[in-house]
């Protein structure tokens, strides 16, 4: 047979056309909930505060000088020889059974009991907060925040179409009045509350600690009010000088669901992290983890649990809370040598930031380019708002320089503060 019989050859003086850009009328492509997707401010910075000579007072990255890297390569060499073939595989979509157990008994150092059965493996806490959404959350549902609140939680109870209601915070965390108002001011305006979600330790961005006596109201108030919560507690066992309280859930395991992660206590780069559930939610988030990833990853599963079930892993804790301690106490003295007066920040008993507080007239937006340029990178107050508020606060993020290199960051970053001030002849 004729090599090409059956084929026609067309000429054409057309040119070819090559598409280059984004395709027509893309945004019409989109499902509703996506056309307003955006990269958060913190994303949008890391860019620019990774490169080495900025002093990155944005990112809560965990610092890892403090994990023996010698032990983590001996962990992971010994799961791998004695045990690859499962660590490897697929794993079970609840999570493995093992490390379920090793959970509880982690959990149990804030006053938790539990069962592993009621607890879901995850990857990261912010997948668990993902699944949580997408049970619950219907367009225009209302979910309830602190002010402020978790960057990474705000954008996805955006993305499932959320309304998100904020309820004020003080230097003791969310205010138990505050929460009455927004229930009562939510439900006259017909609306549907699904979940007040809260970080109760060492609040992520204001570093603020829930006490006991708030922690009971406010499980008294979502109790009658027939309002599920969402205890977050990443920061909880990083405790520099006192225990925080017993966990929520400790204290209410049918109207709390509890969310923990490793990525604090051990390393982010495994990405484990769990969900304590009622036992009424269970099936519904293993159906929905199983849907969205199948199963969390079996391997590093295991070098979790091989490290808890091996490893000094309360010193390690312990390790890292010395190195984070030292390193607030350098943010806290450089705030109090070369911040000026009208600034006020909050003085965290753990975890890894500070909320300050600069003059209303301070737009924290317009001075990240004036930071960068001075060589400091921080986050604007308003990533922590779903609507836009607190354009005169911002986070500092204390958990991965040198105490030295905070030192150096907070003294640029107070002089182009002063220099704003002044420009604006603010006393």
């Amino acid at each position: 047979m004729e090599s090409g019989r059956n084929l026609r050859v067309v000429k054409s003086d057309s040119p070819v056309r090559i598409h280059t850009g984004e395709p027509e009328n893309l945004p019409e492509r989109f499902a509703h909930r996506a056309v307003g997707m955006k990269a958060s401010e913190i994303r949008s910075l890391f860019a620019v505060a990774s490169r080495p000579e900025i002093v990155s007072l944005a990112g809560g990255m965990p610092n890892l000088s403090a994990l023996p890297m010698e032990m983590m390569a001996s962990v992971t060499q010994k799961l791998i020889l004695e045990n690859g073939a499962e660590a490897l595989q697929y794993g079970s979509g609840q999570g493995h059974p093992k490390l379920r157990e090793q959970i509880c008994d982690v959990m149990a150092l804030e006053g938790i009991k539990a069962h592993p059965d009621d607890v879901v493996v995850t990857t990261g806490s912010q997948q668990a907060l993902d699944l949580i959404s997408r049970i619950f959350i219907d367009p225009n549902d209302v979910v309830l925040v602190e002010a402020p609140s978790y960057v990474g939680a705000l954008g996805t109870f955006k993305q499932y179409e959320a309304q998100v209601v904020h309820v004020a915070m003080d230097q003791d965390g969310l205010i138990p009045s505050a929460l009455l108002d927004a229930i009562k001011t939510t439900k006259a305006n017909g609306k549907k509350i699904k979940f007040l979600y809260l970080i109760p330790n060492y609040q992520n961005p204001a570093g603020v600690l829930l006490p006991a006596d708030r922690r009971s109201e406010i499980l008294d108030i979502c109790r009658a009010e027939e309002i599920f919560i969402v205890e977050d507690n990443p920061y909880g066992l990083l405790g520099f000088d006192k225990p925080s309280p017993n966990a929520m859930r400790a204290s209410d395991s049918e109207n709390v669901i509890y969310l923990g992660t490793f990525s604090k206590t051990i390393a982010p780069g495994l990405r484990i992290g769990w969900a304590l559930v009622p036992q009424s939610l269970k099936e519904k988030m293993v159906i929905a983890s199983e849907s969205s990833i199948l199963c969390p990853s079996n391997f590093t599963q295991l070098v979790i649990s091989s490290y808890l079930a091996n490893q000094p892993w309360r010193d390690q804790i312990a390790s890292f809370a010395k190195l984070y301690k030292d390193r607030r106490d350098a943010a806290l003295a450089a705030l109090e040598k070369y911040f000026p007066k009208g600034a006020t920040w909050t003085k965290p008993g753990g975890g890894f930031y500070i909320w300050v507080t600069l003059p209303p007239e301070i737009d924290t937006n317009a001075l990240v380019p004036k930071a960068i340029a001075a060589k400091v990178a921080y986050v604007p107050g308003t990533a922590f708002y779903a609507d836009g508020f607190g354009s005169w606060s911002l986070r500092i993020s204390y958990c991965h320089p040198t105490p030295e290199r905070i030192t150096d960051g907070i003294k640029s970053l107070a002089g182009v503060i002063k220099t704003e001030m002044e420009s604006r002849q603010i006393n």
